[in-house]
């Protein structure tokens, strides 16, 4: 009985290292191994990256059914298949498939209990279940009309003094299949899907500002929608693992991967959307890759009035035109408006961006005039203004925009809109008319255009990609590889369908040798190097080393460098191309 436990307990806690660990770090050793030695360490090092997660874990917050909250002061937990309990590392015990476990929070204390009443402890946790064969689930939790079931572990941990988080710790690619089918529907195709899924993997690595310690990202639209595996489809799975390992890169940098539904044929620049997350500066500076385009690229920007009207009171071709969406209308009277104004201005004049801003109590006057003093290269506004007998507000930013004019009780769809103030002969206000295109922010991708492009016009994905994020390149993600300890090897496992690969890498420090296995066969890169600082940035093509299909390549520090030197590096698999028009 004790060697069982001692078995159950070590795979516990494998279970347990391996989605606590840094998956780029394969295996730790130090840079003062005898030369003799290396090529033994180099094989237990391949021996350990068979062995490690397969991408990178990521911590996502469970809210409840309706989202509205990611706190709990008691749940219920079952797996699919056995249940290993743990008292942060320590197994505490083993519960059979479908049995409640219940976890109260009180004092400080989790205690842990059967569906009988049973308890099975208390402790201070972190509490971390596993279901080693199955998924596990929250009893009454659903998604998309279904029992919530979910890949990985369960870490429950304090939030407050009253409260704790749900924490589901699960690999990246593993994810992503809970994410992309509940971001995208699977209707449009495997190409736009693979699109989506590099965008959604884009966002989930990416550096952010996190809204708990608990957790990396949410499982609501505030992050992005993921719903678990009870959600996957089998083409969106295939889409995930036909694009295993790969983020769109502008330079060094990941990109941010804005998407939304419908662009309306134009979408627009990060900066005329967004305002700086940090100081909430309005327009935000500027992202390269994020730049205004048309999907017919002899269309003229609509930041006039009159272009922007001619666009959007038509239904020229474009690549999400089949989106009910793509043009739309909405009509007011004007005291239905002033009425709905007296409401959302209070609330929009919190962000900073209604200005004079209108608090509670204050008396708005009848409208005069929507009048728009500025748009962006897709005709989307920048500033408007709102013009009362009594005062003027001027209004800024898009979502403001459409969170301002709303229409039985939903915002507008876009701020590509055009508005036509309809006025009797004395020129008093009678109906405002909305005319508008697309639906979200219309920044970066569109998804309906995307599954256009791909199913309609059989563009591959990576080309529908750098249409809509200008100047990328697709690879790995970018890693440091140097004589520490966390950093000394860096397993990259990518999937590619073309016979072309480039490692990418910044020898800052001149390292004079890169020394790799790919797909199991061990290969030594010479750096150019020089006492002036050579090329500082180096491709290596291994495009004849690659196959279709999955590959995985291990880098090792070179020892023989000594402990003082670094490079980064990443793995390029669709070249750079700035001049990718399709139309």
């Amino acid at each position: 009985m004790g060697s069982k436990i001692v078995t159950v307990k070590s795979i516990v806690l494998l279970f347990l290292l391996v989605l606590s660990c840094n998956t780029s770090s394969v295996m730790a050793f130090s840079p003062n191994i005898p030369s003799g030695t290396l090529q033994i360490a180099r094989e237990a090092q391949i021996k350990e990256a068979v062995n490690a997660p397969k991408s990178q874990v990521v911590r996502v917050g469970i809210g409840n059914s309706a989202f509205s909250t990611y706190v709990y002061n008691n749940i219920g937990i079952y797996g699919t298949d056995d249940i290993m309990i743990c008292n942060g590392d320590n197994l505490v015990e083993t519960l059979p498939a479908n049995s409640n476990l219940l976890i109260k929070y009180k004092d400080g204390m989790f205690e842990l209990s059967q569906d009988d009443g049973t308890i099975i402890t208390n402790m201070q946790g972190p509490v971390r279940v596993i279901c080693p064969k199955g998924l596990l689930g929250v009893k009454g939790l659903k998604r998309a009309g279904k029992n919530a079931l979910y890949h990985g572990a369960f870490e429950i941990v304090k939030a407050n003094a009253n409260y704790f988080n749900l924490v589901n710790l699960i690999e990246v690619e593993d994810y992503l299949k809970g994410v992309v089918p509940n971001e995208m529907p699977v209707s449009f195709g495997l190409q736009a899907l693979k699109a989506q899924t590099v965008a959604a993997r884009n966002y989930v690595l990416s550096p952010r500002v996190k809204s708990s310690n608990n957790y990396d990202v949410v499982d609501s639209v505030a992050s992005q929608v993921y719903f678990g595996a009870n959600t996957e489809k089998d083409l969106s799975n295939q889409a995930v693992a036909e694009t295993e390992g790969i983020v769109a890169l502008y330079g060094w940098d990941l990109i941010l991967a804005q998407y939304s539904s419908t662009a309306g044929g134009y979408t627009e620049s990060y900066s005329n959307a967004f305002s700086d997350p940090n100081t909430k500066e309005f327009p935000a500076h500027e992202k390269p890759y994020l730049k205004a385009k048309p999907d017919i690229l002899s269309q003229t920007p609509l930041n006039s009035e009159e272009a922007a009207a001619a666009y959007y009171k038509s239904r020229p071709d474009a690549y999400d035109i089949r989106s009910s969406y793509f043009r739309w209308t909405k009509e007011w009277q004007a005291d239905e408006l002033k009425k709905v104004l007296e409401q959302t201005l209070i609330a929009q004049s919190a962000t900073g961006f209604v200005k004079p801003a209108f608090n509670k109590g204050d008396k708005l006057g009848n409208l005069t005039e929507i009048k728009v003093i500025r748009r962006g290269d897709s005709g989307k506004i920048i500033e408007m203004e709102i013009i009362t007998e009594a005062q003027k507000y001027k209004v800024f930013k898009e979502l403001v925009i459409r969170r301002l004019l709303t229409k039985d009780g939903k915002a507008l769809p876009s701020a590509n809109v055009v508005f036509e103030n309809i006025k009797d002969d004395s020129g008093k206000l009678l109906t405002i008319k909305a005319f508008g295109g697309g639906f979200g922010h219309g920044v970066g991708l569109s998804q309906y255009g995307a599954g256009f492009m791909g199913s309609e016009l059989h563009i591959p994905y990576d080309k529908i990609l750098q249409h809509y994020y200008t100047g990328i390149t697709l690879g790995t993600k970018p890693e440091i590889l140097s004589a520490d300890s966390s950093q000394n090897v860096v397993l990259q496992s990518f999937y590619t369908d073309k016979k072309f690969a480039n490692i990418v890498i910044d020898n800052k420090f001149q390292m004079s040798k890169l020394i790799t296995n790919i797909n199991g066969k061990e290969h030594t890169f010479e750096l150019p190097t020089s006492i002036w600082g050579g090329a500082r940035v180096t491709n290596i093509d291994i495009s004849n080393y690659i196959k279709k299909g999955k590959n995985t390549i291990v880098f090792y520090y070179p020892m023989e460098e000594g402990d003082k030197k670094a490079l980064r590096l990443y793995v390029e698999l669709v070249k750079k191309d700035d001049n990718n028009d399709i139309w």
